[in-house]
């Protein structure tokens, strides 16, 4: 899904060469792990793609109409329900990777989301009181692909024991690292590296930190452990970056459960997996029974395009 010209393709060796000497002046470890990738990275199993699908634009860009809504067949396509959470070998069996959505592509600044409440869940730039809403903490915007996990929900009625908060009622939040920018709308595998505990106004707003497995870097990074060895500061600059990007619209800053630690994939992979069930909960009618906020979502979807096995589905 999302195979555009360009975004679709790896840049070739020349282009990461250029992009590791630029970098490695600011920071040398990140220099130094795109060098590593470029001599050593290895072809990873092919994966199963992704129907090919349409992308609509409706209203303009910078307005309160703008939406962007894929389809296929003449039909909205949404994000959130019919994309499949996991990503499959041609061979049907579980590769073991993650499919990403992106709403905002690093170094932007326009809050775009998933719009849960509408049918088709296109994506919009989200709003407060009529104004449409920019993120204006980081001079140069976001530093990492920001988006969520597809099928997957936080619970507001599932107060989870480590974060003490219910869930914010919105798709797992994933912030991409990779060396790429990708536009809004489109779909990555991933692999799940860690995970942090944000607490925003009392809510659950779990953060799952991941790599597009197509980035140089991705076969090096197994998890926290790697990532705070070869890109030293990334955790830490993600994680304060959230602390603080709210301050700047004169809120108090966000907190953070787990004494503040990002947890290593295994408990990453455990919270995706509880908010997997909590989707096929909502998918079910069983949450939107036990919370108003729930009530409130839109849960129209084509099962043709939902990738869970007969269990899973006999709860839909």
């Amino acid at each position: 899904m999302g195979n555009g010209a360009s975004a679709g393709q790896m840049p070739d060796a020349a282009e990461y060469a250029a992009l590791a000497a630029r970098t490695a002046a600011a920071n040398p470890s990140f220099g130094n792990a795109l060098r590593v990738a470029l001599d050593s990275v290895a072809p990873a199993a092919p994966a199963a793609q992704l129907p090919p699908v349409t992308k609509e634009i409706q209203g303009q860009l910078g307005t309160l109409a703008f939406r962007l809504q894929p389809s296929k067949d003449g039909r909205p396509l949404s994000l959130w329900h019919d994309v499949p959470l996991h990503e499959r070998l041609p061979s049907g069996d579980l590769s073991g990777n993650l499919h990403f959505v992106c709403e905002i592509p690093k170094w932007t600044r326009k809050k775009f989301e998933i719009a849960t409440d509408e049918a088709g869940n296109p994506i919009k730039q989200d709003e407060k009181k009529g104004e449409l809403r920019e993120f204006k903490t980081g001079a140069a915007g976001l530093s990492f692909n920001y988006g969520c996990l597809p099928q997957t929900w936080e619970d507001p009625a599932h107060v989870h024991p480590d974060a003490k908060a219910g869930g914010d009622n919105d798709p797992l939040d994933v912030c991409e690292i990779g060396t790429r920018q990708i536009p809004s709308g489109e779909v990555r595998s991933v692999k799940v590296l860690g995970v942090l505990c944000m607490i925003d106004e009392g809510e659950a707003d779990w953060k799952i930190i991941a790599i597009d497995v197509s980035d140089p870097w991705a076969p090096h990074l197994n998890g926290v452990a790697d990532l705070e060895a070869r890109i030293p500061g990334m955790v830490h600059a993600i994680r304060e970056w959230f602390r603080d990007y709210k301050v700047a619209d004169g809120k108090p800053q966000n907190k953070f459960g787990l004494e503040e630690q990002c947890m290593d994939r295994p408990y990453a992979l455990g919270i995706v997996k509880e908010c997997h069930e909590s989707w096929l909960r909502l998918l079910s009618g069983e949450a939107s029974r036990q919370t108003t906020q729930a009530a409130k979502l839109n849960t129209s979807h084509r099962p043709s395009m939902i990738s869970l096995s007969p269990e899973q589905q006999a709860r839909l």
